[in-house]
């Protein structure tokens, strides 16, 4: 925009300057001639007194050089009776004789061309009767004099003409395109999560109209965020009374394995709903990532929670294996985030897997990414990228669809992607690329090969970023 205003004015100012610059500039040149020759009839003007009175050579001599220059001014008187032509009596001729007699035959003065300038004809009546012909020399600097000067003035006049429009364009442009760059800054902000950006309401009337829409816009977005919060916080809320007859009716199960892991299971189920409370209701949505330094250890993670659910697999009867969680693993995730979608992926296994089907986690620690396999012994996802899509579930109870969604969300925050594919157990794999440099990963060439050689002891190939889209196909399955 700054730059068409200045293409705009540019242009129209050229126009108008050579509008008027040229017919000035001719105006001037004409000035200039008519200036020449009117000085040229005053001293032909001053030679006709005594050429009516006189004919003598000698005088006519003194009053030619008392009027101008002889080598400027000439005389011609013709000869008592003779009318048919003129001779040059004082000064140099430069009209031809022609010229000379057509202007006393028409007896009026005129002006003719000669080499380097033009001659003024001018003719005078003698006491004789006679008409004598007085020629003025106007040499053409005389004629152009002053001419170039002026010209050069209108060129400047012009040249600053364009320049000072142009800054003045400029100056407008700026101010048109400054709002406009702040109401697309505070777009890019208010898409990254920072939720107190505003927009000066300056410039022009469209662009004020347009950054009070945007500050309206914004400050819906915080209170639609904050009624979901709200939200959140009071359904969790209503969790705590069921929470609290679970934690009572556990207190009465005695001593025992089971006792112990029903009650921590509460335990920790309050926790996560306090957590889901005060995350809900904090004053600002935790959008940025983490910092450096932060994140856990996913190998401490993964056999933590392995430990959790390895008894209730040992109550159903169902073998699982761990690998790669012999050493620390540093990953750029919260560790109660990477617990809750391994809690998510092995809960799906639990309860969508008939009893003894045998599962297993994989860790994979890479150069620039962490790998973690969930794979089960049970039956394959037809589609899995229908599987990846939110809010949709399978439609038994039990199934809200959000699990697998938990999974991307924290993937994706690193950079990284979740994959569903067939596991070498038989059934399903869930594999999740932890980006550790939180770049996106580049193609691979397919899933089932890099399966392959992360079981052969290679590191994975990185794969892109996916987006899931359309609804599960595997019945029974949480997304």
């Amino acid at each position: 925009m700054r730059w068409a205003l200045v293409k705009v004015s540019l242009a129209v100012t050229v126009m108008v300057v050579v509008a008027f610059a040229v017919p000035l500039g001719l105006v001037i040149r004409e000035m200039a001639r008519d200036r020449a020759f009117s000085n040229a009839e005053r001293e032909a003007a001053a030679v006709a007194p005594a050429l009516s009175i006189t004919t003598d050579r000698e005088q006519l001599e003194r009053v030619v050089a008392s009027a101008g220059s002889d080598a400027g001014m000439a005389v011609h008187i013709p000869a008592p009776g003779d009318r048919s032509g003129g001779a040059t009596d004082i000064g140099r001729q430069r009209a031809t004789d022609e010229d000379i007699a057509a202007v006393r035959r028409m007896g009026r003065a005129s002006t003719t061309e000669v080499d380097g300038g033009s001659t003024l004809l001018q003719p005078v009546a003698l006491s004789s009767g006679e008409i004598a012909v007085v020629e003025v020399y106007v040499p053409e600097s005389e004629v152009t004099n002053g001419v170039g000067t002026a010209w050069a003035v209108l060129a400047a006049v012009g040249a600053a003409l364009i320049v000072g429009s142009v800054a003045v364009a400029d100056r407008l442009g700026v101010r048109m395109v400054q709002p406009a760059r702040r109401l697309v800054d505070g777009a890019h902000e208010l898409g990254e999560g920072k939720l107190g950006a505003r927009v000066p309401v300056e410039g022009p009337d469209e662009l004020r109209r347009a950054a009070v829409a945007f500050n309206s816009m914004a400050d819906q977005v915080v209170q639609l965020l904050a009624n979901e919060r709200e939200l959140a916080a009071d359904l969790s809320h209503r969790l705590r009374t069921p929470l609290t007859v679970l934690r009572l009716n556990a207190a009465s199960l005695g001593d025992g394995p089971a006792a112990e892991q029903t009650r921590a299971a509460v335990e920790q189920l309050e926790r996560e709903v306090d957590t889901i409370i005060r995350t809900a209701r904090a004053a600002k949505p935790q959008t940025a990532a983490a910092g450096p330094g932060a994140g856990c250890d996913a190998a401490e993670v993964v056999r933590e929670r392995m430990g959790f659910w390895s008894a209730l697999a040992e109550d159903e009867g169902r073998k699982w294996r761990v690998a790669g969680a012999d050493r620390p693993v540093r990953i750029p995730v919260a560790r109660t985030d990477l617990a809750a979608s391994l809690d998510a992926l092995l809960g799906n296994v639990f309860r969508h897997t008939p009893e003894g089907t045998a599962f297993a986690v994989d860790l994979h620690n890479g150069e620039d990414a962490v790998i973690v396999l969930v794979s089960d012994a049970g039956t394959a996802i037809a589609d899995p990228e229908a599987a990846m899509a939110r809010g949709r579930g399978s439609g038994t109870d039990g199934s809200t669809g959000l699990g697998l969604d938990i999974v991307r969300r924290m993937a994706e925050s690193t950079g990284g992607d979740v994959r569903i594919g067939s596991s070498v157990l038989g059934g399903t794999e869930v594999r999740i690329w932890i980006q550790l440099d939180g770049r996106t990963a580049p193609v691979r060439r397919g899933h089932r090969g890099a399966v392959r050689r992360r079981r052969q002891g290679r590191t994975p190939t990185p794969t892109p970023t996916q987006t899931p889209t359309p609804p599960p196909a595997r019945a029974g399955h949480e997304r």
